[in-house]
């Protein structure tokens, strides 16, 4: 995907919607639309834009993992294990 051949101004939006979400479905590359020559929104499919927020999830559930074992709040693999178990025993 060039990104330069992504970019195009509102006015094509308007005159080619259909085809443009047509284009989402077989290619999935996002759209740049621009207004008096600046930039202003990225338009993307929905699969595109699922893979996106499940790619976001789980880098903010790494990075909170990480964070944890920075401030040392981590137990081990075997205390983990235990503490299951008593639990399903007191149950």
């Amino acid at each position: 995907m060039r990104l330069s051949d992504q970019i195009k101004p509102i006015s094509y939006l308007k005159a080619h919607a259909a085809e443009i979400i047509r284009n989402f479905e077989e290619k999935g590359d996002p759209l740049i639309i621009t207004q008096n020559g600046e930039a202003k929104v990225v338009i993307q499919g929905i699969k595109s834009y699922e893979e996106t927020q499940e790619t976001m999830a789980l880098l903010k559930i790494l990075a909170l993992g990480s964070r944890q074992i920075e401030e040392g709040k981590v137990v081990s693999a075997t205390e983990a294990i235990n503490r299951l178990r008593r639990k399903k025993e007191s149950i």
